[in-house]
């Protein structure tokens, strides 16, 4: 759940209509402020809202080249860019030594995990997975965007597998490394 919560201003964004992409990405910005705030207020360090944070401020340029100019060619590139920050901001979590999903795992895990070696190694597995998706996913919009398909079925399918490949390899992953650890 807290997967869908933090990527949820992403979800917004690729669900509203491409014809209205400013006003997507206004919503894109609300939802990550309100589940940034939403989080802040219940407890949540500022570890756990990495992608909150670099969603917010995503949106928050996207939202101004929008409605500064609706005909923007950033426009066909928006689905890439989307995903091209993530990796991006998933990345230098990596860099830094502080994978993004350490912070949402903590929420989870119970304090004494959270210095073990294995506990960080599977968040930095994890985390380079999803990088990698991301990564993946903004090549391949990218591509459809420049033959023209940028806000096609094709476009729409590949942004949701960007999504659902990383949370369900993440699923996956900490069952097989929790039965591991059982054993």
């Amino acid at each position: 759940m807290s997967y869908v919560r933090t990527f949820l201003p992403w979800i917004v964004f690729a669900v509203l209509p491409s014809s209205q992409w400013q006003w997507a990405a206004l919503a894109g910005l609300l939802v990550a402020v309100a589940v940034t705030v939403q989080q802040r207020l219940a407890g949540a360090g500022f570890d756990a809202l990495i992608i909150e944070i670099g969603s917010a401020v995503f949106f928050a340029v996207l939202t101004a080249i929008a409605f500064a100019d609706p005909d923007s060619p950033v426009h066909d590139y928006s689905a890439a860019l989307s995903s091209a920050t993530l990796a991006l901001i998933a990345g230098v979590s990596l860099l830094v030594r502080k994978p993004f999903t350490l912070g949402i795992a903590k929420r989870t895990t119970p304090r004494e995990v959270w210095g073990l070696k294995p506990f960080i190694r599977i968040n930095f597995v994890i985390t380079a997975v999803w990088t990698a998706a991301f990564a993946v996913t903004a090549c391949v919009l990218a591509a459809l965007a420049h033959a023209g398909n940028g806000h096609s079925t094709p476009a729409t399918l590949v942004q949701a597998a960007g999504f659902v490949i990383p949370m369900v390899f993440t699923v996956r992953y900490v069952a097989a490394a929790r039965a591991r650890a059982a054993r």
